[in-house]
């Protein structure tokens, strides 16, 4: 099993990154998500998952635990395979996909292209139980000690089912009228308004 790989760009996509690891060059798929996060690296570290089927063998690649870790628990539900785990990765952030599942949020399920009404009770039923005991074991997926309030902001109006990116416009907008606004209630009340 490949657990990593650590090389140097040489193709980068949304969708695909060619990774050279001492030439030899993998092919990669990744989310939107880890894109976001290597688009102006020139090399870096992918964690790795290597799915083998009788046609094709297909390496996944995640910049960071959290994600491999959630496409790993997806990929476990019946009916929801790897391009749908992945898919569902480039639209949410794994900790908003654990929030999701943990409230029961079909409709933030739903949202994502692919999954249908059915697809997001199965995840929801298979998973739950597994995040709750997690939660009771101390284990979380996220890591969000760090955030920055903006991030803090788009967590809560995502967490009430707003779209990731209408979310992050009403936040933008906010801070451009109000740079100096250091208030997260404040900003997340503000963003409201503006939807």
């Amino acid at each position: 099993m490949i657990a990593y790989l650590n090389g140097k760009l040489s193709y980068k996509s949304p969708a695909m990154v060619h990774l050279d690891v001492q030439g030899v060059g993998y092919e990669v798929q990744i989310s939107l998500n880890t894109y976001s996060r290597i688009q102006a690296l020139e090399s870096c570290k992918l964690l790795a998952y290597l799915q083998i089927k009788e046609d094709a063998h297909t390496l996944y690649g995640f910049f960071d635990d959290a994600e491999r870790t959630m496409f790993l628990m997806l990929i476990g539900v019946s009916g929801v395979g790897a391009n749908t785990a992945r898919m569902m990765l480039s639209s949410l952030q794994p900790e908003d996909i654990q929030r999701a599942i943990t409230m029961e949020n079909e409709k933030m399920l739903e949202s994502i292209k692919g999954i249908g009404a059915k697809t997001a009770k199965r995840i929801i039923l298979e998973l739950k139980d597994k995040f709750k005991k997690q939660k009771d074991t101390g284990f979380q997926i996220s890591v969000t000690s760090n955030n920055t309030m903006q991030e803090d902001a788009l967590n809560a109006l995502v967490t009430l089912g707003i779209a990731r990116t209408v979310a992050e416009q009403a936040i933008s907008k906010v801070l451009k009228a109000e740079p100096l606004l250091e208030d997260l209630e404040g900003l997340i009340k503000k963003s409201l308004k503006g939807l």
